[in-house]
């Protein structure tokens, strides 16, 4: 059996399995609510068919409840978790693909200082959620969720400078002399 061709969003649900154990479409979701969907979004309706797809491929296995709401259930299978290690172990030069509507006004001549301060309100609020989240990670939290969580603090922190310089402000508050 050939390997299909996988996607991030297949990588996404072999990972998520990979690290939380057997799971159903809806897990999937609400893990990537507050995780993934940070960095990656993916909507939810495809996570439920590419569970379908790479369970049909053999890189998932689908146990099915008999009764109720007749659930499928996902765990990964020494396929998939090849697939994903094969995936993991590549580097990557590729950069974020940011769709930032922010930063498309700007780029489309939106006045900066009209645009700052709604910018400066969601990121500092992305931030404090970030940081909230970091702060309640348990010691044995994965790594990579740990790391992952860094960058996206040190992303926000940056848009926060960035943000504060166009509205003529420090990061700090008040009027920044001189700045462009």
């Amino acid at each position: 059996m050939s390997t299909p061709r996988l996607s991030e969003t297949s990588y996404i649900v072999l990972g998520l399995i990979s690290q939380i154990g057997p799971a159903t479409p809806y897990d999937l979701k609400r893990l990537a609510q507050v995780s993934t969907v940070n960095f990656w979004s993916v909507p939810h309706t495809q996570l439920y068919s590419e569970c379908a797809r790479l369970a049909d491929a053999g890189l998932l296995s689908e146990r099915r409840e008999q009764s109720g709401r007749r659930r499928r259930t996902y765990s990964l299978t020494e396929r998939g978790r090849q697939a994903l290690e094969r995936w993991l172990s590549q580097p990557t030069a590729e950069l974020e693909q940011v769709r930032d509507p922010g930063t498309l006004k700007l780029f489309l001549g939106g006045d900066p200082q009209r645009l700052a301060p709604a910018q400066l309100r969601a990121h500092e609020e992305q931030l404090k959620i970030y940081e909230q989240i970091y702060a309640s990670f348990v010691p044995d939290a994965p790594r990579g969720w740990r790391l992952s969580l860094e960058v996206g603090i040190g992303h926000e922190r940056e848009f926060i400078r960035f943000w504060s310089r166009m509205a003529g402000q420090r990061e700090g508050g008040g009027t920044a002399a001189g700045s462009r």
